[in-house]
């Protein structure tokens, strides 16, 4: 832990405040999806509309239709840059990301590769014949590049498909891009290559790189543990502790419930001197299946009873619902009905925090539109 301040004791509310002026939940938020994107670092997007609305959410008004054109226009992107489980990630950031990741999660790999029947040689010729259909600028649906690669001798049956996109997106080739509207109404995304999506920025040092994995994680995040960072990486202690060497003044710690949290000085500094407003207080927000809010920490118990978890991941089955948070804790969970909200909470909400409720509806509704 940071040697140079002693840690500051934190009631649970303050530290959960402190989390919704990080995540851009609660204070000043965003412009756009783009903005939202380098400011968390990455966001949990296997559910892409669910990814969607978590950028959305914390701008000052974005709408659908303008993350679609952010994503259009390269200005964020998705892929695995850790955990094995998509993000939406800021192009400038995803090389880098890789670097500390890309070793431990492809060597994790083997086995499943090996029950598919996947072999060295299969990967090449696949980054071959994708590197030929894409280099130029252009794009391909996931459907259209399994008929490529079929129609070249690579077997896609099973998961084979699915594996080769990702251990090609994980090695740095692929990435998804571009919007596809399809005739449904759900969008999905077309696969770019990576290096003319995104051109390459000045690689970072290892130290370096670990050092702004942690920083940019507790920007967005914090208050985090150091385990909590561990987690979401997927990453090793000794990086992270490296990294938060490296980082010296500019972290510090919280201690709330008898548990220590690392925190940009500069979040601590803003939470200490700008008390919390009568909106944050009352705030009921609208999160989505999968939101950083919930998943960006390994202990979730600040912020979710460990009664409610079974309603809040049915049967333990790893698929998250929305969540309605209050007070900066999970009271209920919700569904889409077309832009309309169904709201499930826990137990009876007050009259302030019904017309609250109301309130984020009706922002999802704007949104969605």
């Amino acid at each position: 832990m940071p040697a140079s301040r002693a840690a500051t004791r934190v009631s649970r509310a303050d530290l959960l405040r402190m989390r919704r002026l990080a995540q851009a939940i609660d204070g000043p938020r965003e412009s756009d999806a783009a903005s939202v994107g380098r400011r968390l670092l990455a966001l949990q997007g296997q559910d892409f509309a669910a990814g969607c609305w978590a950028l959305a959410l914390r701008t000052t008004g974005a709408t659908l239709s303008d993350v679609l054109a952010d994503l259009d226009a390269g200005r964020i992107i998705r892929s695995w840059p850790m955990r094995g489980t998509l993000h939406f990630v800021p192009p400038e950031d995803l090389r880098w990301m890789l670097s500390i990741t890309m070793d431990r999660m492809v060597a994790g790999l083997g086995r499943r590769q090996q029950q598919l029947g996947l072999t060295a040689s299969d990967f090449e010729r696949a980054a071959d014949v994708v590197t030929g259909a894409l280099a130029g600028g252009r794009t391909i649906g996931r459907a259209e590049l399994m008929e490529v690669w079929e129609a070249a001798g690579v077997s896609t049956t099973g998961q084979r498909g699915y594996h080769l996109i990702y251990f090609l997106a994980q090695t740095g080739l692929l990435c998804w891009g571009p919007v596809i509207r399809s005739g449904n109404g759900n969008p999905t995304q077309a696969l770019v290559l990576l290096d003319e999506w995104a051109p390459a920025p000045p690689p970072l040092e290892p130290d370096e790189a670990h050092a702004q994995f942690l920083l940019r994680y507790l920007q967005g995040h914090g208050p985090a543990t150091i385990r909590d960072f561990v987690w979401w990486t997927k990453g090793t202690m000794a990086g992270a502790k490296t990294g938060l060497a490296v980082l010296g003044d500019a972290v510090t710690t919280v201690e709330s419930d008898g548990v220590e949290y690392l925190v940009t000085a500069e979040l601590a500094d803003r939470a200490a001197s700008t008390p919390a407003t009568r909106a944050e207080k009352d705030a009921v927000h609208l999160l989505p299946a999968f939101d950083e809010y919930l998943l960006g920490y390994q202990d979730r118990s600040p912020i979710l009873d460990d009664g409610h978890f079974e309603l809040i991941v049915p049967g333990g089955n790893g698929v998250f619902q929305p969540v309605i948070v209050a007070g900066g804790r999970v009271v209920g969970t919700w569904r889409r009905d077309g832009a309309r909200v169904a709201p499930q909470p826990f137990a009876h909400l007050t009259e302030a925090r019904s017309t609250r409720l109301e309130r984020a509806a009706k922002a999802y509704a704007r949104y969605a539109r």
